[in-house]
């Protein structure tokens, strides 16, 4: 029987290797509540992955993370004329949601044609259109690509406007100079460790900023605004991570460099082996692969179900992310302001997300580029 091969499978931390913890965790009668543990986890990442530049607050989940990041751009009291969110429409539904939770409505645009992030022309010329009325640039690094985090800081000067930065799959993606994405910058930057992603836990988020006092206010926002005990003084809601989600991410952190060493050495296998396939280009650094985005070859005139039907027919996984982009969505369709998305289309149309995984080997990756290249045949 030919082996399946799935598009994503999924290798958090195994609970039952982690006893003694739990029942460390147990004997403590702390469960929640930025407990010992979430305390370990936050310095371990700051130190580890951001070389102790800034702080980290972790989150149930990154879009609760998001919805507390740009609460705390807009402010305690929201300007009723600032009242858009801008972002791509090529992202995961949970931007937009974040955004309308917190009052603001999707301002979408387009994305470069190559690199599939925001595209910088199309964002200042919505900036030039609205931005007396734009409350928060929301840029997307899209599937872990590195964001030029110089030219949304040099936004946020010229146009007063704050950032937070959706980072949700660049949790091991790193920049020229070797830092992990996000270090140094003086916006929030919200990260996701679910368990689909590389930095596989359970549900669970974190939170970056180089300021550590922006990183104080969100840890206080997520505990139901609470400057001091009891007493809210701020937008809040609850977004703390229990004990053993922060448990399943500290031990993650061991040996996660390896994770995504594996991971880029099965990419430079895809890219070797489909060489007239469109690969989304990858700026300077590393990056923490959640799975491989493709468009199909310029010369191959057949539609995109072709290619997938195939896949389905010899037990391959697939994904199509994201199509339908935001625009395409009834819900945000009816609640978003949209530019010209021409890019966005044409991308969203095409797209194919291929298997990824840490248990993938060389001969999977050759099994399916072997597909995809006897379906152009």
């Amino acid at each position: 029987m030919t082996k399946k091969i799935p598009f994503l499978r999924p290798n958090p931390p195994r609970l039952s290797e982690l006893g003694g913890q739990l029942a460390e965790i147990e004997a403590s009668n702390i469960f929640s509540n930025y407990g010992p543990v979430n305390t370990r986890l936050e310095q371990s990442l700051s130190r580890e992955l951001f070389g102790g530049n800034g702080g980290c607050v972790t989150v149930c989940n990154a879009t609760i993370g998001l919805m507390l990041a740009i609460r705390l751009a807009i402010g305690p009291k929201p300007d009723k004329a600032r009242r858009y969110a801008l972002m791509p429409s090529f992202t995961f539904a949970a931007t937009a949601h974040a955004a309308i939770w917190a009052g603001l409505t999707p301002l979408l645009c387009d994305i470069e044609p190559d690199t599939w992030l925001p595209a910088h022309c199309a964002q200042k010329q919505l900036l030039e259109q609205h931005g007396n009325e734009v409350a928060a640039i929301i840029p997307y690094a899209t599937f872990g690509n590195n964001l030029d985090l110089n030219f949304y800081g040099g936004l946020a000067k010229e146009y007063g406007i704050p950032v937070v930065v959706d980072a949700a799959a660049s949790l091991g993606s790193r920049g020229e100079d070797g830092n992990t994405f996000g270090t140094g910058f003086p916006y929030p930057v919200v990260y996701s460790m679910h368990v689909t992603k590389t930095f596989s836990t359970s549900e669970a988020g974190v939170i970056y900023c180089a300021d550590p006092s922006v990183v104080d206010t969100l840890r206080a926002m997520g505990n139901f605004g609470f400057d001091r005990p009891r007493t809210a003084t701020m937008p809040g809601l609850n977004s703390k991570l229990s004990e053993v989600a922060a448990l399943l991410a500290l031990r993650k952190l061991r040996g996660f460099d390896e994770v995504v060493r594996h991971r880029l050495h099965l990419v430079q296998i895809y890219r070797e082996l489909l060489p007239t396939w469109i690969f989304q280009r990858r700026a300077r650094g590393s990056d923490a692969y959640q799975f491989v985005s493709v468009l199909p070859p310029k010369n191959d005139s057949g539609p995109r179900e072709h290619f997938l039907e195939r896949l389905e027919r010899e037990g391959i996984g697939f994904g199509r992310y994201f199509d339908p982009h935001l625009a395409d969505q009834s819900y945000f369709r009816e609640l978003s302001v949209c530019g010209e998305l021409m890019e966005t289309a044409r991308v969203a149309r095409q797209i194919i997300s291929l298997p990824l995984s840490d248990s993938m080997t060389p001969s999977d990756v050759a099994r399916v580029c072997e597909v995809l290249q006897d379906a152009c045949s």
